[in-house]
């Protein structure tokens, strides 16, 4: 079996890769485990939904796999030395959600500026008008410099938002910052600032809880948070403190941790925390984008000797554009 598919791909990825090798679809195997490792013996490519984790243990069952692929960001469900040490190419379509994780969080500001929109999408019609605020003349922070950040800043900068920046990671004065139009500040001077904060930091556990009561304690009062960064970036019981005593006006955040706003946990009892099952990066367009990507990365592998050179781990692709898109892809998906 060349290729087993547990997630889907986009029907005419999928019919393109098909037309090429051997893919078998058996989405049933994410929910048993081991009948999933009982099928994996002659697999020499996968494509893996989030739920399903990689262990050095689940590669033993796998003795022929040259390539594993994820139609998602994030490598916490997956052993990166495991796949190092058994030469298996790790596939992961980081370029093919930056626009969409982008206007989730505009979206997410623009809602959160102006929440009497969501009374009424929630059927509230008669509700009284809510006074809202414009983003424009706003100063927003961007907390972290992924990738999404760099597509927000321009729509931001277009709607005449002034930009404040920080990234741990990132000096102030490297030059990404002023080509982004984005003024570099400290951690604490950008809380103090904007009257709404974007969270998109690469995140790495070194982070766990980077935002706590000592940042926090500097918030601009009636500010907005909204982020795509997993949550155990927040330490909660400060989120919580500052959600109740309105130095943050409203927080919306994309596809927090199992247990981070539990009921009967502070966070719980929030009415202006605001949680989205990880729909940032659900869009039609970007698992266009992912799909193609997913497709031809696994060609490339299966067709290259078994060691080729490939990097074991490819960590930073570089988009669709390595590899001409068949004429079947939407010419405004093939430069992501």
């Amino acid at each position: 079996m060349e290729i087993l598919l547990l997630e889907r791909l986009v029907p005419e990825a999928q019919a393109w890769l098909e037309a090429r090798h051997q893919v078998v679809y058996r989405p049933e195997l994410a929910q048993d485990s081991a009948a999933l490792r009982s099928q994996l013996y002659n697999v020499q490519s996968l494509v893996l939904p989030r739920k399903v984790t990689v262990t050095r243990e689940f590669l033993d069952f796998a003795p022929v796999l040259r390539g594993l692929a994820r139609m998602h960001v994030g490598t916490d469900n997956t052993d990166l030395e495991a796949c190092r040490d058994r030469r298996v190419r790790v596939i992961q379509p980081i370029n093919a959600h930056v626009r969409s994780n982008a206007e989730y969080l505009l979206a997410s500001l623009l809602l959160l500026f102006r929440r009497g929109i969501g009374t009424a999408l929630k059927g509230e019609r008669n509700a009284p008008a809510t006074l809202g605020r414009e983003l424009h003349g706003s100063t927003v922070g961007l907390l972290g410099l992924a990738p999404s950040a760099h597509a927000l800043a321009a729509m931001l900068d277009a709607l005449g938002a002034k930009l404040v920046g920080y990234d741990p990671a990132v000096h102030h004065t490297s030059p990404m910052w002023g080509r982004l139009k984005v003024q570099p500040v400290g951690l604490q001077e950008l809380v103090a600032q904007a009257d709404a904060v974007t969270v998109q930091v690469l995140y790495a556990s070194r982070y766990e809880h980077f935002i706590n009561d000592k940042v926090l304690a500097h918030c601009r009062p009636g500010q907005v948070w909204t982020g795509t960064t997993r949550s155990s970036i927040f330490d909660p019981d400060a989120l919580a403190r500052a959600l109740s005593d309105g130095r943050i006006e409203a927080a919306m955040l994309d596809g927090a941790e199992a247990g981070f706003a539990a009921r009967g946990t502070p966070l719980g009892e929030q009415r202006n925390l605001y949680l989205t099952p990880r729909v940032g990066s659900w869009t039609r367009e970007s698992r266009v984008r992912a799909s193609w990507y997913v497709a031809q990365r696994l060609h490339e592998t299966l067709t290259a000797p078994r060691h080729s050179g490939f990097e074991p781990i490819l960590s930073a692709p570089m988009g669709l554009d390595s590899v001409s898109p068949p004429e079947s892809m939407p010419a405004a998906l093939r430069d992501d």
